[in-house]
């Protein structure tokens, strides 16, 4: 998937390729949030708000009488692009809501997605379309090897005589989308750059959260969804923000839920809490952080700014993450000390191996050496196993290059954009960092002979 953002924020345009692993890194104000910001804004619209008509009117009326129909995909494979380069102005006009701020800053801008060949024989999977009780209305089903899909209805005539024709035609449709493009465009998991303080937002969000239900109440005709985001967000605050405090907000209710990924994968577990210096209690009084040295319990305002920023990345590991998932993070090095900036890289490099697409920004130079050790790692000969055991690598940390798509923001010709970064099997390239190194090191050589 190549996106491509024109005249967002300080961003003149810039392209990038999303791969396993996503690097965007550079100076300070170049344009890293904007676009990370916008990517998942459109993924979040894609999963929650979009649907294509894949099933049309008369199509409906068959699977009604009939009790199931079938859906070519030759007939949708041929509108793929267009539906996307729609989907992408439409999401376009909502950029404002992402960001919470102005229309103004967004006249011009645009935001487009481009995809290869889809394999839609390829694919398989199932979707059941539920109703508020719970109770399952229709099912997709989609087999590997066939170029076609087939919905079923479950539920009997007078139980979907009771349902809005639109609203059942409109969640088939989401339904057959999620099926279709579920492993290109996936729902996205994000950790911003607000996180630390992401709970200090809980109570005004709130109260902005009441304001939208009195919204919704008073309104008698469609709006478009964003919208309602954006009543949500009068205070200013982007879609991202908003996610993290809803994360925090329902921390209740999975707490008790085991990921897959942490299933699978104890020793992410084990790593994890070695990154965090202990464990996070979640008690009907709140989030409690419990050091491993066994010091009493600390609530989150008592903690470390360290242990706040990994909260959302703790529990999303904890208790949501599962293979094929999309985890956004701004700035993972944030409030972290160089070790465990390391220690951070090796995590990332684990999730990665075990299935989770990994989007990163960085200023971190201590977070780049360690991919590349983990890049040279996989890709040194036998000799370099002893070095692995002396300093206590895994063979799941090492990374392979070929999967990992890394990019420099900076101003090219006074311009703000992306470039895209040399990676080989000694690495990711970024002489940007190198740079900053080297006149540092230039300038301590010549004080060194003054003093001498």
């Amino acid at each position: 998937m190549k996106v491509t953002v024109k005249n967002l924020g300080i961003l003149k345009q810039a392209e990038f390729e999303v791969g396993d692993l996503t690097i965007i890194c550079g100076a300070n104000n170049t344009g890293k949030t904007y676009a990370t910001y916008a990517l998942y804004g459109f993924l979040a619209y894609w999963n929650e708000f979009y649907a294509y008509a894949y099933m049309g009117n008369a199509d409906y009326e068959k699977l009604i009488e009939k009790g199931s129909i079938s859906v070519s995909l030759d007939d949708i494979n041929s509108i793929v692009h267009g539906n996307i380069v729609n989907a992408c102005k439409e999401y376009t006009h909502n950029l404002p809501s992402v960001f919470g701020t102005g229309k103004k800053y967004f006249v011009n801008s645009e935001f487009s997605v481009q995809l290869g060949d889809v394999d839609f024989e390829g694919l398989d999977g199932e979707a059941k379309t539920i109703d508020h009780r719970g109770k399952t209305l229709c099912e997709v089903i989609k087999t590997q090897g066939n170029m076609s899909l087939t919905v079923n209805l479950v539920a009997n005539s007078k139980e979907i005589s009771e349902i809005s024709e639109e609203w059942l035609m409109h969640q088939i449709n989401r339904d057959i989308q999620k099926i279709l493009f579920g492993r290109i465009f996936i729902e996205p998991s994000i950790a911003s750059i607000e996180r630390t303080g992401a709970a200090t937002f809980q109570k005004e969000l709130d109260f902005s959260r009441n304001r939208l239900i009195e919204h919704v109440s008073n309104t008698k005709v469609d709006i478009n969804p964003f919208t309602l985001i954006r009543a949500y967000y009068d205070g200013g605050y982007a879609l991202p923000v908003k996610d993290n405090v809803d994360f925090i907000r329902k921390l209740d209710n999975i707490a008790n839920d085991e990921s897959l990924i942490a299933q699978e994968n104890p020793d992410i577990i084990d790593k994890l809490n070695e990154l965090a210096g202990g464990t996070y209690k979640i008690t009907k009084d709140g989030i409690y952080y419990v050091p491993s040295k066994g010091r009493a319990a600390l609530k989150m305002g008592e903690s470390a700014s360290s242990v706040r920023s990994l909260l959302n990345l703790v529990m999303y590991i904890r208790h949501i993450a599962k293979p094929g998932d999309f985890l956004m993070i701004d700035e993972p090095e944030l409030n972290l000390h160089p070790k465990n900036q390391r220690l951070m890289a090796r995590l990332i490099a684990r999730l990665v191996n075990a299935g989770v697409r990994v989007y990163i920004t960085t200023h971190s130079d201590y977070i780049l050496k360690e991919f590349n050790t983990l890049i040279m790692m996989k890709n040194a000969d036998s000799g370099a196993i002893k070095i692995m055991e002396r300093y206590k690598y895994c063979e799941n940390e090492l990374l392979d290059s070929e999967k990992i798509k890394a990019y420099i923001a900076k101003k090219e010709k006074k311009q703000n954009t992306f470039v895209k970064a040399p990676i080989d099997y000694q690495g990711i390239e970024i002489a940007e960092f190198d740079e900053t190194i080297e006149i540092m090191n230039r300038i301590q050589d010549e004080l060194l002979l003054e003093v001498i």
